[in-house]
């Protein structure tokens, strides 16, 4: 079976390398490039399976590609950036990246974060039951089984589980979950939105202070955690 293709994006050599050394070595194609121009220029010849991308790049930078790939394509997109304030993390996201990973990052958490998005695939009917560990969410029926037990939620509680649970892995943020479960109603604040995310979790989450599910991603929003049990 033919291995995912990665396209690493980065204008410093020496992590280029490390990064293509450590995917080489766990089974992953690899393709490299050095600026933004040279990634776009490698996906259209080399049609690769994820994008991992710098956003500091000279002649065209992380930014520009993501919006350049959004343009035509829904491939997965992780930003790899040194870069720590949350105003570029949620550029990032909204101009279409599918996550973000602080340099300097281990091993593990990149093909953790890998896996989760090439588990990912947008034309994929999507499914009416969705399993995690000791967590059942039945779509069809707004049925929600967590240990055994059956989980009351209100309307609202639903469908923020919902939206995080399908994009399993990926930073969701407060301006998505406004969009998607409020359609962007006018007045709805990242507190309301903080608001319900926290009753959800003390009625999901076996230990809220410790979650297994719903992480907080910093000023960006949340991200759910836990690994689908199919893929």
């Amino acid at each position: 079976m033919k291995q995912p293709a990665i396209l690493v994006a980065d204008d410093d050599e020496l992590i280029r390398s490390a990064i293509a050394d450590q995917l080489a070595a766990h089974g992953y194609d690899v393709i490299v490039a050095g600026d933004g121009n040279e990634a776009l220029a490698q996906f259209v010849q080399g049609k690769p399976d994820l994008i991992l991308t710098d956003l500091a790049m000279p002649r065209a930078d992380g930014f520009s590609l993501i919006r350049r790939l959004r343009e035509t394509s829904a491939v997965p997109i992780i930003v790899l950036s040194v870069r720590g304030v949350e105003s570029d993390k949620v550029r990032a996201l909204d101009l279409g990246a599918d996550d973000y990973i602080m340099k300097p990052f281990s091993t593990p958490e990149l093909l953790a974060r890998i896996r989760a998005q090439l588990r990912r695939t947008p034309t994929a009917p999507p499914r009416s039951l969705l399993e995690f560990p000791e967590l059942a969410i039945d779509l069809d029926r707004r049925k929600v089984v967590q240990g055994g037990r059956e989980v009351r939620l209100t309307p609202t509680e639903f469908s923020i589980l919902e939206r995080l649970a399908r994009n399993a892995g990926r930073p969701i943020t407060f301006d998505d979950l406004i969009a998607s479960v409020w359609n962007g109603a006018p007045g709805t604040t990242n507190d309301a939105v903080r608001f319900h995310v926290g009753s959800l979790r003390r009625k999901l989450e076996p230990h809220p202070e410790k979650p297994q599910y719903i992480l907080t991603e910093p000023w960006v929003g949340f991200r759910f955690i836990a690994e689908p049990l199919h893929g």
